[in-house]
């Protein structure tokens, strides 16, 4: 176990804000995931995820790179948008630290 990985990670999501956030990217990624794999395209876009917050972008963006530094979620330019998902490796490592038995997800986590 990485100590000061998990720290980073745990420290990111221990903020009401970003923890909000990372559920939204979690939870539109895999909606948009599902309605974009057909056109290999993943992820959300990140003004999905502020207009549903309802959170100045901003302050998303202060958010967003927290995430982004700890490794939880990734972000890649398409064209004139940001597209975000969250980092499958990394939820499954988290997940592995609380129940080392556990397999990684087969779901994907966009």
């Amino acid at each position: 176990m990485d100590a000061d990985r998990f720290a980073k990670i745990f420290k990111a999501l221990s903020n009401p804000n970003r923890l909000r956030l990372f559920d939204e990217i979690r939870t539109k990624g895999q909606a948009e995931f599902e309605a974009a794999k057909q056109r290999g395209v993943t992820g959300c876009l990140l003004q999905h995820v502020i207009d549903a917050l309802d959170v100045g972008a901003p302050t998303v963006s202060h958010h967003l790179k927290e995430l982004v530094n700890a490794g939880l979620v990734e972000t890649r330019k398409v064209g004139k948008h940001l597209r975000c998902n969250v980092a499958k490796d990394v939820v499954d490592e988290v997940r592995r630290f609380f129940d080392p038995g556990s397999q990684p997800s087969s779901k994907s986590v966009a």
